[in-house]
This record gives C-alpha cells, structure tokens and sequence, in this order.
C-alpha cells in the first residue's frame, strides 16, 4: 500500500492561480451555534453555501471581502406525522428544531468565510473526485438490521470521511442513502443503544452531518438523492437540507398527497471544465421491482432518460451520477437461503430502455452509483459505459458472495461483461483523478485512506489491477 498521494493545496506556493487558492478551506472550529456549514452545487455548477444553525436567525457570510446575508431555507418545525415506509408504531412526527440557512456564492467567488471560517467553493476546473456512498447507520425493523451505530468499527463513516478529506479533493460526490436510523433501537441491544431514529435533525445529525463534518469543511459536493431520501422515509430532512433547489410547498414530502412531485426532480449538469461535466439523475422512487406503461415513475423517468440525454449534448465527456446501478449488480439471499443474483435496476432498465435500448445517452462515459453495499467496477464488450458502485462507506456492507465467474452475467439486456473489479466487505471511498479529456484515474480506499486498487478509466472502458480485493 503506498501513501496518499500530494494535493494541490500542499503546493501553494509554487501555485498563483487564484481558483486554486479557493478550493483549499480552513479546519477552523466554526461558531458554537452552527451545527453545520457546507457548499452543494446545483443546475449548471451554481454554489449554494448553506449553514443548520441554533440561532434564531441567519448568519451572514463574507464572500471576497463583502457581506452576503443568508436566506432562511427552513425554519424550525415539527412536522405531523405521515405515512412512512415503517409501520405507524415505528414511526413519529419528524422534529426539526433547527434552521436551515441559504446563500448564492456568485460565480467565480475565490473566497468565502463564515465568522472567519473558510467554506469550500468551487474550482474552475475539477480534476480531484471523492466518490461515496451509503453512508447512514442502519435501523430497520423489518429487515432485523441492526447496525451497531455506537462502534466506529462496525460504523466507520466518520473515519472515512476524515480519510477522504486528507485526500484534498475539488469536489465529493455523494451517490445517496445518507440516512439509515429508521426504528428505535431494540432494548438491551448496546450497539445501538440510545441512539435517535426517525427522519428529524437528530437522527440527521448523528447519521450523517455530525460524522460528515471534515468532508463538508473539504469541498463542494454533488449531492445524490437515494431511495432512503424518498418521501415515504428521509425525504423531509433532504429538501430542507440537501437538494441543491429551492425549497417549495409541496415538494417537501411534508403531505403524501404531494409525493408524486416531492419524489420527481429533474436532472441537471455540473460542468467540471475540459469539455467534461456531471449529470445529476434523481432515481430515488424506482422499483427493483420494475415498472411499467401506465406507472407513475415509468413516465416520469422516460422524461428523465430525455432531459439527460438533452443535457449531455452540451459536453463531449459525461459521468453520470445516481443511486441505482443501472449496469451493476449484486447479490442476496432467497426465502429458502439461496444465493440470487440481483441486477441493474429493473425500473430504470424499462424505462430508460423504453427511450433507447443501450439505456444510457450515447456521450455517457460512465456511471457513478451506490444502492448495493460494495464497492465494483464494470467494463462492457458492448457500447455501455462503465458502470461503478460506491455504496461502501458506512452503511452494513452486503456480504452475500458475488459468483466466482461473472463473464456470463448481463446485468442489463445486452450488457456483456469486459472487465470486473469488486470489493465486499470493506469500508471506504473512491476517488477519481483526471490525466486527460476522457481519461481518469481510479482508486479505491479502505477507510484509513489506503489505496486496495488502482483503476484506470478511458473512454467507456475501464479496467483494474486487481479482480478481486481481500
């Protein structure tokens, strides 16, 4: 295992380009009363700083020497109970007794700070990539899951995020499911013992901002919405929180009457310079299950496929970024304990394929996603991009043996396997290095920041060193 290897932000002063200075933030404690500050990127790149505070009123940021007042997103509130995936006696009103503050970091901003604390913003060309996903401690009572949430080696999500900031990236992509703490933990179970479940800010506190805290302070991030965002679960907590838009009525998955729109967004695009952008896809009401003409999300995600393939006319390279696998796979158990093999989303796979039978738009270079709790590497002998999987970086890690032989496998219609990589059972993140226009560098790391595997990425093809990490 070699060291991480040096940022940019450890060679300031052979640097003088002024984008450069601005992605390195400060460790500096913030203000006793902010719980969290951080900066999401949306609709064409555009940096929003956002701050969850105790004070009964927004703070105000400097931004290259000038005052920019923070807008209330949400004030605090406790929400009335709705339908969730839990059985109402495992579940309750979600209780946010916080406010969730706002403010446009104007394009090309070189700094900004809160209270003298440096915020991330973003750099004029990205070539630094933190990859994770499926980070949340996992509480469910339906599936007896029973995460020990008490134990940084049985939930090492803090480790890794402090690990993947060392690592000094431009921008982290979060793949989705950043909230696991659905059911109360069971009585005499000390693993979990005390801790908070449910959808409000404690729960969202200690599964995700608390233990995420030095890789918000690292850089901007790309936010995935995952299906544990859904409005029937962690939904509220991510429209005041997260997504990158505004915040409306209606689309705060505060009523289900309204969750056939606070379920639906529209993908956007993240340009990362050298003809090269991210596109942003929400995926998070698909069914493995499948879907069909005449379902809600079948239509809705056929507009999706389009709006994607609009949005990737405007550069020659494209990752594309969301939760579920379209091109990956995993693998489980039956009622009668036999090994199953569990495909690319079915739903995505109809109704992408409904629009175009190869299921991606044809400038997609790969995919980024999480859902299954492994990290994997997929190359194609056909024309799909490469498919990658980061949902290994807290969450209980799937541990059911992927076959020995994978090069009969499609994992979509069509879809022959090239070139595989996996690793299951081990915590950590992804990182992406660029080396070209369609070129990158892909390393995977346990979550002490070890490199396990080192991938290389040109094109749609892709390849890794190792096959198979131990």
């Amino acid at each position: 295992m070699r060291s991480l290897s040096t940022s940019s932000c450890t060679l300031l002063p052979a640097l003088l380009a002024g984008a450069i200075l601005a992605g390195c933030a400060t460790t500096a404690p913030l203000p006793p009363d902010v719980l969290s500050a951080y900066v999401v990127l949306g609709e064409e790149g555009a940096a929003t700083a956002r701050v969850i505070t105790a004070a009964a009123s927004c703070p105000t940021l400097d931004v290259d020497g000038r005052p920019v007042p923070m807008a209330v997103r949400a004030a605090p509130a406790t929400l009335a109970q709705r339908p969730t995936a839990s059985s109402p006696e495992d579940s309750k009103p979600s209780a946010f007794p916080v406010l969730a503050c706002e403010a446009p970091l104007p394009a090309q901003s070189r700094k900004a700070a809160l209270a003298g604390t440096a915020l991330p913003v973003p750099r004029f060309e990205v070539r630094r990539i933190v990859v994770i996903g499926d980070t949340g401690c996992r509480l469910k009572k339906a599936d007896h899951a029973w995460q020990a949430c008490n134990d940084p080696e049985q939930f090492p999500f803090a480790d890794v995020s402090a690990a993947a900031a060392r690592w000094q990236p431009d921008l982290v992509v979060h793949v989705g499911d950043y909230h696991y703490r659905e059911n109360p933990c069971p009585e005499g179970n000390a693993g979990c013992a005390g801790s908070p479940w449910g959808y409000g800010w404690d729960t969202w506190r200690e599964d995700f901002f608390r233990p995420a805290e030095p890789l918000l302070r690292a850089a901007p991030w790309v936010v995935v919405r995952g299906n544990h965002e859904s409005c029937a679960r962690a939904g509220q907590g991510w429209w005041r929180f997260l997504d990158p838009r505004p915040l409306q009525a209606g689309r705060d998955c505060n009523a289900a009457a309204d969750d056939a729109t606070g379920d639906y967004s529209d993908p956007y695009a993240v340009p990362l310079g050298g003809d090269a952008q991210l596109l942003v896809v929400d995926t998070a009401a698909t069914s493995w299950r499948g879907l069909k003409p005449g379902d809600t999300g079948y239509a809705r995600y056929r507009d999706v496929y389009a709006g994607t393939e609009a949005l990737s006319q405007r550069a020659t390279w494209n990752l594309l970024a969301n939760h579920h696998p379209v091109l990956g796979f995993g693998a489980g158990l039956d009622k009668a304990s036999r090994v199953r093999l569990e495909l690319g989303d079915a739903g995505l796979q109809q109704s992408f394929g409904s629009v175009n039978p190869m299921l991606l738009p044809p400038r997609v270079q790969a995919l980024l996603s999480g859902h299954v709790h492994l990290w994997q590497q997929i190359g194609f002998k056909t024309d799909h991009p490469s498919q990658f999987v980061a949902g290994f970086s807290g969450t209980l890690e799937d541990v059911v043996p992927l076959p020995d032989d994978v090069s009969t496998i499609e994992p979509a219609p069509g879809a022959r396997i090239a070139s595989f990589s996996a690793w299951q059972g081990g915590f950590g993140f992804m990182t992406m290095e660029r080396t070209g226009p369609d070129a990158w560098n892909v390393e995977v790391h346990d979550r002490d920041g070890l490199v396990r595997n080192r991938c290389r990425l040109q094109g749609r093809q892709s390849s890794c060193a190792i096959g198979r990490v131990e």
